[in-house]
C-alpha cells in the first residue's frame, strides 16, 4: 500500500512507524505538518491509500479526511481525549494505560477506534514512557489498523462512553497550575510524579532563589534530608533539594525568559553561580541497586560478569560523561571478571557528543574538539581491551557516534524495536569515535559509504541481516537484559572463552599492523576540526537548529518521496530488509 505519513517531527515513535511499514512492504512518504496547504499538497501528490499520523499536534485538514482514511495515534486508552494524556496518567498514578488509533473527523479524539493496544504502567517520565511502552503499543496498533484496513471488511468501533471497556475521558490541557510544586507539604514520591508528567515537555516551572526555571530528570533521594525546597546537594550536574519527607534530585533546568532562547543543560551548570556553597554528595559506582538516589554511572557484577550502566539524560554524553565512563571502564576492566556488558540506559543506549553544553560553551567550537576527543578516547580503550570480551546490550534507541560506541564492544545485541541511526552528515559533521575503522569492520566499505551518505534511520531487523548488529531479541527492557544476561555469562563459563579472548587479541593485533587506530583517529578528526573550526561549514547552523527546536521550513526531500522528481527507491533502499 501507498501510505503517506503526517507528523509534528520525525521523531522516534515517526521513525518507528516508517520502518516497520517499509519492512512489512508498503511505500512510506512523510509530510511534516507545518500547515494545512503542505500536507493538502502532500495528499494530492501522493495519492495515499492511508493516511497516519504518528505524532501529529496540529487539526489533519477537514479538505483531508473528508475524502480520505486518517489515522490518528493517540496516546491513551478508549474514551480518553486531550493534548495532555501521558501528563494526565503519570501525575494520577494510574496503574494501566494504552494508545489508540483513531479516524480523523471534525472532532478532536473522538473518530471511531481502529485498534487499542493497553500496558502497565511503570515508573519513568513521560519522554522514557513515550519511547518506550507507548511507542511498542502504538506499533501494535498501528500494524493491526494497517492490516483491518487493508482487509477492507473491518468496521471500526465508534466512541461510545456507556461500553465497559470504554475507560477514558475528556481531559483539559495540563497548565503549569495544575503541576505547580508546594515544597511546603509535597512528599517526595509527589513531587517526582509532577516533574516526570511534564518531562521532557514543557518541563515544570518552579521558582529557584527568586528566578523561574523549569525542572527535568527527577530522582528520589533516600538518605540526605534539610528544610523542604532547599538546594542540600550537588552531584555530577545534578541538585539535590530537600522535601517534607526526604529529597529530591533533579538532572537539568531551562531558564524561564521571555525575550530570548533558553537552553535546557544540567542543572549545576545552570546554577553554577550560586552553588559555591553546596556540597558535592559522592555516590559509589557499585552504589546498591536498592538504594533511591541520582545516579548516571554505575557498576554492578554477577557471575564473573561485569555491567556498566551509562544512562545519561536524553542520551548525550559531554566531555566529563566520557572521561567518567572511560574511567568506570577501566575499573571494569581492573576486576576478576570474563565478560564486560555496555548496557547504556533504558531510555536512550547512547546518542553522542552533547549538542546543548556544547551550544552553551563560551567556545561551542573549542567544547566540540573536546568532547570529541572524550569520545575517542573512551573508545580507543574499549577497542584495545584484550583482557575481557565486551557486548553491547542496546536497551533503547542510540544515533551517530553512540552506534559506533556500540561498535567498540566484540559482540552488539538490541532490544528489538529500537531505531538506530549510523550516520552524521544531517548534523553537518563528518563524524569520528573510529567509524571508519569499525563501521566498514561490520558491514563492508560499500555499505557503511550508504549508510553514512544516506542518513536513513535503521530498524533492528535489517541491522542485524546487514551484520551491524549480532542480534536482536526481547520486545520488553525488563525481558532483554534478563536475556542479555544470560547470553553474557554463556560467553564468560564457555570452554572456549580462552581461544575467543586469544583470536580477538591476534586480530587486533593484526588490524593495527594493516593500519593503526591512531591512523583513523587522525584521518577523522582532520575533517572534523574543518567542521568545528572552518566558517563555512553547517555544524554550528544545524546544531543551533537543533538544541533550540527550530522548526524546519519544509519536509526534507529524503522523506518526502512524493516530492521528489528522481527515483526513490535508492533513498529508501536501507529501510527495507535486503
Amino acid at each position: 500500500m501507498k501510505i503517506l505519513l503526517l507528523a509534528t517531527a520525525y521523531n522516534s515513535l515517526t521513525q518507528r512507524t516508517h520502518l516497520e511499514l517499509a519492512y512489512r512492504g508498503d511505500q512510506v512518504s512523510i509530510e511534516l505538518g507545518l500547515n494545512d496547504q503542505v500536507m493538502i499538497e502532500a495528499v494530492e501528490l501522493y495519492q495515499p491509500d492511508l493516511i497516519i499520523a504518528p505524532m501529529l499536534k496540529q487539526v489533519i485538514p477537514e479538505a483531508i479526511w473528508r475524502h480520505h482514511v486518517c489515522i490518528i495515534l493517540h496516546p491513551g486508552i478508549k474514551g480518553d481525549r486531550g493534548p495532555s494524556a501521558l501528563d494526565w496518567a503519570i501525575a494520577n498514578n494510574v496503574e494501566s494505560w494504552g494508545v489508540t488509533a483513531l479516524q480523523a473527523t471534525g472532532e478532536m479524539d473522538a473518530g471511531d477506534i481502529w485498534a487499542s493496544v493497553n500496558f502497565p504502567m511503570q515508573p519513568m517520565s513521560k519522554s522514557c514512557l513515550y519511547r518506550s511502552q507507548v511507542t511498542q503499543a502504538a506499533i501494535q496498533a498501528i500494524l493491526q489498523t494497517v492490516e483491518r484496513f487493508e482487509s477492507g471488511t473491518f468496521t471500526p468501533e465508534p466512541l461510545d462512553y456507556t461500553k465497559p471497556d470504554v475507560q477514558g475521558c475528556l481531559r483539559p490541557y495540563m497548565k503549569q497550575r495544575f503541576r505547580a510544586i508546594d515544597w511546603r507539604s509535597d512528599s517526595t514520591s509527589t513531587i517526582v510524579q509532577k516533574i516526570r508528567s511534564a518531562d521532557s515537555q514543557p518541563g515544570l516551572l518552579d521558582w529557584i532563589h527568586g528566578k523561574r526555571y523549569y525542572l527535568y530528570g527527577a530522582h528520589p533521594e533516600d538518605t540526605l534530608t534539610g528544610t523542604p525546597g532547599d538546594i542540600i546537594a550537588q552531584r555530577q550536574g545534578a541538585i539535590c533539594r530537600a522535601t517534607v519527607d526526604g529529597a529530591v534530585w533533579i538532572s537539568h533546568l531551562k531558564p524561564k525568559t521571555r525575550n530570548r532562547l533558553s537552553l535546557k543543560l544540567p542543572a549545576a551548570l545552570v546554577l553554577a553561580d550560586e552553588l559555591a556553597t553546596v556540597p558535592e554528595s559522592d555516590v559509589p559506582l557499585t552504589v546498591s541497586p536498592n538504594r533511591q538516589t541520582y545516579k548516571d554511572i554505575w557498576y554492578e557484577e554477577k557471575n564473573q560478569v561485569g555491567y556498566l550502566h551509562f544512562d545519561v539524560y536524553n542520551g548525550a554524553m559531554s566531555t566529563d560523561h566520557c572521561q567518567r565512563l572511560r574511567d568506570a571502564f577501566i575499573y571494569a576492566r581492573s576486576r576478576k571478571t570474563k565478560v564486560i556488558v555496555l548496557m547504556g540506559g533504558q531510555d536512550f543506549w547512547f546518542n553522542g557528543i552533547h549538542l546543548n553544553v556544547i551550544e552553551a560553551a563560551d567556545n561551542p567550537a573549542d567544547e566540540s574538539w573536546r568532547n570529541i576527543n572524550a569520545m575517542n578516547d573512551l573508545i580507543h580503550t574499549i577497542l584495545t581491551t584484550d583482557s575481557h570480551l565486551v557486548i553491547a546490550g542496546l536497551q533503547g534507541n542510540a544515533a551517530a557516534g553512540g552506534v559506533m560506541l556500540a561498535l567498540a564492544a566484540d559482540k552488539v545485541y538490541a532490544r528489538r524495536g529500537i531505531v538506530l541511526n549510523p550516520h552524521y552528515k544531517r548534523m553537518g559533521l563528518y563524524g569520528s569515535e573510529y567509524w571508519t575503522y569499525s563501521l566498514p569492520k561490520r558491514v563492508g566499505s560499500q555499505k557503511a559509504r550508504e549508510l553514512t551518505d544516506i542518513c536513513m534511520p535503521m530498524g533492528t531487523q535489517v541491522a542485524q541481516e546487514i551484520g551491524l548488529i549480532d542480534q536482536a531479541f526481547a520486545e520488553q527492557p525488563d525481558s532483554f537484559c534478563q536475556q542479555i544476561q544470560f547470553v553474557a555469562e554463556e560467553f564468560a563459563h564457555h570452554p572456549a572463552y580462552g581461544q575467543q579472548l586469544a583470536l580477538k587479541h591476534e586480530q587486533r593485533q593484526r588490524d593495527e599492523r594493516f593500519k593503526p587506530l591512531e591512523a583513523y583517529r587522525n584521518e577523522e578528526l582532520a575533517q572534523m576540526r574543518r567542521n568545528f573550526y572552518e566558517p563555512d561549514q553547517s555544524y554550528h547552523q544545524q546544531r543551533y537548529n537543533f538544541v533550540y527546536k527550530v522548526t524546519a521550513s519544509q519536509t526534507p526531500d529524503h522523506l518526502a518521496i512524493h516530492r521528489q522528481r528522481a527515483d526513490s527507491e535508492k533513498t529508501c533502499s536501507l529501510i527495507f530488509a535486503e
